[in-house]
This record gives C-alpha cells, structure tokens and sequence, in this order.
C-alpha cells in the first residue's frame, strides 16, 4: 500500500528516510517493441529477436531509457501526494545504468526521499531511485530525480546543486 505524503511537510518528514518498493512489473517483448515505436530507438540489441540471441546476452534487452522511464509510474506504487498541486520532474542527478533487463525479467522501483526543500510556495524533493531486476543481486538502475513541486509552477525553480 503506499504512503500519504500530506503537503510538503509530509515530504519533508520523511526526507532521509526509505519510502518503500513498488510492486513487480514485467518487461515483455511487446512494451520494448512499443517504446521502440514511441522513441524510435530500434537498436538490435532490444528488437531484433533472432540476432539478440546470438548477442552478449542471449536474448533482447530493454532499452536503458525504458527502465528509466519506468521510474515516475512505479512511484505511484510507492507514495500518494495530496495537498501539493504540481509534481514535476525536473532533473535527473546521478544516473547509472549498472546492468540490463532482459526481455520476461521484471522490475521494480526502491525509493528514499534524499531532501525536500520549500522557497515560498513552492520547492523541490529528491528521490534516491534504485531499479531492481529479478534476475539481479545489484541494481540496474540508480538515479537521482529532482521534482519540482507548488500550486502552479510557470517558470523554473532555483535549485541548489545536490551533492
């Protein structure tokens, strides 16, 4: 079940701590063939079955970008915002992909809110993600998402540089 975070001091009481997991979603041949069409990134390696499986890893492998954008969808698994309004992702600090997804393995997200910061209405939170695969002791995805948060943000917001 995920966790309420009630307005920005609802984030910022957990800032430091792990929120949760998000429940297992497989990679299929039919999304990597699908976010291929969307992005047209149809490297061999993720799509061509037959030649995938005379590759390095014996079969098709998700493309990194479908892994990370698999992030802000997983998170719904993990926290519910209420009273904050916008929710915008606004940057990605640290990103390493650290290992493939194969076709028919699945994944999740584990999730920690890193910092959460107010100037005036509106602020900032970041998320220390790690992308787990079933197939895997190690991540195959770790990042740093920075999201903007307020009533209505209609121009940039300063963030100081996290590090």
């Amino acid at each position: 079940m995920p966790i309420l975070l009630r307005g920005i001091e609802g984030i910022k009481a957990y800032s430091g701590f792990h929120l949760g997991k998000s429940s297992w979603v497989e990679v299929s041949q039919d999304m990597i063939n699908a976010f291929a069409s969307a992005t047209d990134d149809w490297h061999w390696i993720s799509v061509d079955e037959a030649r995938a499986r005379r590759g390095p890893f014996g079969k098709p492998v998700a493309q990194n970008t479908l892994i990370l954008s698999l992030i802000v969808p997983l998170l719904n698994d993990v926290c519910v915002l209420e009273d904050i309004g916008v929710n915008i992702v606004h940057g990605i600090d640290r990103l390493r992909f650290l290992g493939p997804v194969p076709v028919d393995s699945s994944v999740r997200l584990d999730v920690a809110v890193k910092t959460a910061g107010m100037t005036g209405e509106r602020g900032h939170w970041v998320l220390a993600c790690k992308m787990e695969c079933d197939i895997s002791d190690t991540p195959v995805l770790e990042a740093e998402v920075v999201y903007c948060i307020g009533p209505g943000i209609h121009e940039p917001v300063k963030i100081a540089a996290v590090g």
